[in-house]
């Protein structure tokens, strides 16, 4: 007994360390791993057969004998092996013909998950577009004091700001025609380094032509950004008392339940100047999860309270969510019944390619509660063809309404905004949505993985007509008030259409 009591420690032992020498150690990703013209070939035959089959918006903006045109195109361009990278920018270039904006691709897990873990050197600017005119609004490279906030750029790497977007508008999605769409996707956050990136190809240092403070052309060769290196040197890589005043103490993660009260905060905001009569509500979101409800409730019942005339409501960086939640927003604002569309409908429930759909027998299920096949072969989601949304009694909103919108202003933001759009006391001021105001191809929407590069692309299932007597011109919807972005402001960070809005209030006086 006691030879066993004192052999079972060393067994145990020996276990853990054979289980352990066992385990197969995970394979480091490789961003830049390639592969071979067969597998890119049927991953793309696959990704071609899933939209002509499952989509159902497919040559609403691009006629058949065109998009065949284009998907022709680019399978016999598949000549090489590719990196996931090129590979993703040759299908991009695919689908933004489809001119569909909730049809895109995305890229594999393991490439996402590479990029949110890595700190790899990226393109050092963040740029606002619109026409030929592009602008720094900020330098990841803090140091740099020649390309600060709105300097105007020239070229990069040899390439004109009309050559950039000739080149770059073939990649990025939008509904329809909605060019305002294009930009603001190419201006938000770090999208314009990682397009060009994805595009061109990764570069060591980028020659930047720029005007100067007077006007005259200059030339600069700017590196990458680092990450890496710039926390070095705010962790006491420098020297003397300025290292040290950059250094960063460590902040602990944030748990579970303080993350979602934080991304609740940055979801809406809601502000009442009582000097100037006006209320100000910010939305990012139309997404379910962040209390919008409740939100809209308190709002609407300080404005009836404090007896409030004007309301400005900010959509510009609402990129949608719930059409449920915009909807009810709407009834806070609309004068008269309305409803979400003449038609919503899918082309079909499953499909022979249902096990490279992610959540394909959820999706399935749903539709099978929700729609119902009609005479013309159609999977009509009735409830929402024959609905009308009645305005909301309690805490109705009945003064002037001001709407901010832009080319952010995407999918349940464009219903918001369509839904309102001409009537008496409301004005769109802003750009174009990138969201079409004819219609959208939406709903539900899974991601579809190719097998062999993990690659993926989000599939839409329903066609969604707003107003069938509305022509469908490919725009989006037009504000009333046109505000153009402008250098100087951008320059002196001032929000030229917050700004024109307090005009218009004013002038109503």
């Amino acid at each position: 007994m006691k030879d066993m009591k004192k052999t079972l420690p060393l067994l145990c032992f020996a276990f853990l360390v054979f289980f352990s020498s066992c385990k197969t150690t995970k394979p480091v990703f490789n961003p830049e791993k390639k592969y071979s013209p067969e597998q890119l070939r049927r991953d793309y035959t696959l990704f071609r057969k899933i939209l002509e089959d499952c989509h159902p918006s497919l040559y609403w903006y691009t006629s058949k004998k065109d998009l065949d045109h284009y998907f022709d195109q680019g399978y016999a361009q598949i000549r090489d092996s590719m990196d996931e990278l090129r590979f993703r920018a040759h299908l991009s270039y695919v689908i933004s013909k489809i001119d569909c904006g909730h049809t895109s691709i995305r890229y594999s897990k393991k490439y996402t998950r590479y990029l949110d873990t890595t700190r790899a050197p990226q393109f050092p600017l963040v740029l606002k577009w619109w026409g030929d005119t592009l602008v720094v609004v900020a330098n990841l490279n803090r140091r740099d004091s020649v390309l600060k906030r709105g300097v105007i750029l020239k070229s990069i790497n040899g390439l004109s700001v009309a050559q950039l977007r000739d080149t770059l508008f073939n990649y990025v999605v939008t509904d329809g025609y909605s060019s305002t769409g294009k930009y603001q996707t190419l201006s938000t956050g770090l999208n314009f380094g990682n397009w060009y990136t994805c595009v061109f190809g990764r570069q060591d240092a980028y020659t930047i032509r720029f005007l100067d403070p007077q006007s005259a052309e200059q030339e600069v060769t700017i590196p990458n950004y680092d990450s890496r290196a710039d926390s070095s040197r705010r962790d006491g890589g420098g020297r003397g008392r300025k290292a040290d005043s950059l250094h960063l103490r460590h902040v602990p993660e944030p748990g579970t339940k303080r993350r979602r009260q934080s991304d609740r905060f940055r979801s809406h905001e809601f502000q009442v100047d009582t000097s100037g009569h006006t209320a100000f509500m910010t939305l990012y979101t139309f997404a379910h999860g962040n209390h919008l409800r409740g939100f809209f409730r308190r709002s609407f019942k300080t404005l009836q309270r404090q007896r409030i005339p004007n309301l400005v409501i900010d959509v510009r960086s609402n990129g949608g969510g719930d059409a449920n939640l915009s909807t009810l927003l709407t009834r806070y604002l609309v004068d008269r019944p309305f409803k979400l569309a003449d038609s919503l409908y899918a082309i079909k429930r499953h499909s022979q390619y249902d096990r490279y759909v992610e959540k394909s027998n959820l999706y399935h299920f749903l539709m099978l509660f929700v729609t119902h096949r009609e005479d013309d072969g159609r999977y009509h989601f009735g409830y929402f063809e024959r609905h009308y949304f009645e305005p909301k009694e309690n805490h109705h909103f009945d003064g002037q309404v001001y709407i901010l919108i832009g080319g952010n202003s995407f999918s349940a933001t464009t219903l918001f905004a369509g839904s309102l759009k001409g009537q008496h006391n409301v004005t769109l001021v802003g750009e174009e949505t990138g969201g079409g105001a004819y219609g959208n191809t939406a709903w539900m929407i899974p991601d579809v993985e190719l097998p062999n590069t993990g690659i993926r692309f989000r599939l839409p299932k329903f066609r969604l007509v707003i107003d069938q007597f509305r022509e469908k011109d490919g725009r989006g919807v037009m504000p009333d008030v046109t505000v153009l972005p402008r250098a100087d402001a951008i320059s002196r960070g001032v929000d030229y259409k917050t700004e024109k809005v307090k005009e218009l209030i004013r002038s109503s006086k």
